[in-house]
């Protein structure tokens, strides 16, 4: 959950995320939802990129979908501006036994460096941004030619209201107060309109939704609240 843009950083967004850098591994803290939502959001990521893929985790945060990919065979970089989370990843690798690097930077160090990934993930990080479409221009930026570059985030419906805000917040208690800003979610819409301004097109697009019998995601054709998609060069 990196706040960051290709021009600019929130600090109020890497102070709140920093401040819950040493739960991050908790799958009964604040995290729970990601916890819970990272098995399907990864299996449809690997299953639409070749094995071993060299791969930039965008606001990779304490290392979840990091971790998990390169359990998967990927070389990958996780890269976040809050320093609290990046240690909390590095503490954590060695557990695992997987390879994987991370490094305290933005979308912006890794452009002034003429950096270029085949793929990247921006999960559940875009409605922290204080610019969305600087953020897609960057992230373009760091695609090789043809390369794939993956999103999750929150549709900005009355039930994403409902269930992300008022419900995950105030009722269940999953993620702490303040964590979201529902006016800045971005509708599957919008989200096209932006990728195609930053030169990229919507390849494929899922539904994440929560099956509480099951207390787990599932990928599936609706996207009322959470949805995950691929994007590519236009």
């Amino acid at each position: 959950m990196q706040a960051v843009s290709g021009g600019g950083v929130s600090p109020q967004e890497i102070a709140r995320f920093d401040a819950l850098a040493a739960r991050w591994w908790d799958p009964a803290g604040p995290m729970r939802p990601l916890h819970r939502m990272n098995p399907t959001r990864l299996d449809w990521i690997d299953s639409r990129i070749a094995p071993a893929s060299r791969v930039l985790d965008v606001g990779c945060g304490g290392g979840l979908a990091s971790e998990a990919l390169a359990r998967r065979g990927h070389a990958v970089l996780g890269i976040d501006a809050a320093g609290e989370a990046i240690a909390v990843a590095r503490a954590h690798a060695p557990e695992t036994g997987v390879s994987l690097a991370y490094r305290q930077a933005t979308v912006a160090d890794l452009l002034a460096e003429d950096a270029r990934f085949p793929v990247i993930c921006a999960l559940e990080i875009i409605e922290h941004v204080p610019d969305p479409a600087a953020f897609l221009q960057g992230l373009a930026g760091l695609l090789e030619p043809g390369g794939a570059l993956f999103l999750s985030t929150l549709n900005r419906t009355a039930r994403s209201f409902l269930a992300a805000k008022l419900a995950a917040e105030y009722l269940l208690r999953w993620l702490p107060v303040g964590t979201h800003d529902w006016r800045r979610f971005i509708t599957p819409a919008e989200m096209g309109a932006l990728l195609r301004g930053a030169g990229l097109r919507v390849a494929d697009i899922t539904g994440l939704v929560f099956a509480p019998l099951a207390l787990r995601w599932q990928a599936g054709r609706d996207t009322g609240v959470n949805y995950l998609l691929e994007a590519r060069a236009a």
